[in-house]
Parts: C-alpha cells; structure tokens; sequence
C-alpha cells in the first residue's frame, strides 16, 4: 500500500467535476491509488474475516446450534465487543434431476411453472455459433444492454 500517489483522506474533497478535470498524469495516478486501495481493502478484508473466524467461529456456530438452528444471524458478546454473526444459508439444486422432476409434472398434466422457477438462457458464444436461419429464430427472445464501462489509464512513456 506504500505506492499510494494519492492519500485516501484527500479523496472525499474531490468532486466529480474536479476528478474530471485533472491534468492526465494527476488522473492517472488517482486511478492507479484507487485501484492499489481497492486490492488493499480486499486483501486486509479477507485477512479480518479469517482472524474473526479464526478467533469467534466456534463461538458463532454454538450459539447458532443453541438456538435450534444452522444458518442465520447471532449476537454475542466478548467482553465490551457486541458480535454479529450471520452465516447465510446457500441452496444449490441438482439440475439434471430437476429436468427429470420436471419432465414428470409436465407429462402428469400440471404446470412445471408452478412449483419450479425456470430461466432459459442461451450463452452468448453458442448464439454467435448458430447459422443464420437458427439465430433469426431466436432474435425475438434476445436483448442486449451495455454492461458497466470499465476505463484503463497508462500515461505513454515518452509523454511521462
């Protein structure tokens, strides 16, 4: 983190006007802080989750079994420190037997709908793949929407 050209407490002061209006080598650098503080915050964010992990997980997890459950969120204390620990709960579904499971609602008459959430999606290389006559098909199914712009800036060497 010592390669910081800019310091974080001068961040709050700039407006986005002013941001836009530096001179190219002072943008530059304030790209280049901001992206070093961001992998910074990151790293020393996951180092903090596994020390309080490290020294509280235990702990968590016990008062979350005391209470009849395995997921969710607990409070405890450690002297003046109120915690709160939350452990989400994450489902995955075996999508092959889903199909299956679906398949047989269909064929009994019922609405797969119903009782299973379904999305369809095409991957955008195999549509790109397709012969024209396929891709006119499914054009009616398709929209695109930009994603977030993402800027990279580099000083030339010879302009440095």
């Amino acid at each position: 983190m010592n390669d910081l050209l800019i310091i974080p407490t001068d961040l709050p002061e700039l407006s986005v006007a002013q941001i836009a209006r530096l001179p190219h080598e002072r943008l530059q650098e304030l790209d280049h802080s901001l992206t070093a503080l961001a992998a910074w915050t990151k790293l020393f964010r996951d180092r903090m989750t596994t020390a309080l992990e490290q020294r509280y997980g235990e702990t968590a997890r016990s008062a979350l079994v005391e209470s009849g459950r395995d997921f969710g969120v607990t409070h405890f204390a450690d002297g003046p420190l109120r915690i709160s620990y939350e452990l989400p709960k994450r489902v995955t579904w075996d999508q092959k037997c889903l199909s299956a499971i679906a398949s047989r609602i269909s064929a009994s008459g019922e609405r797969v709908e119903d009782y299973i959430d379904v999305e369809l999606s095409v991957s955008e290389s195999r549509f790109n793949g397709w012969p024209s006559v396929l891709k006119e098909q499914f054009a009616g199914a398709r929209t695109v929407k930009a994603g977030k712009a993402k800027f990279v800036l580099e000083l030339d060497k010879e302009d440095a």
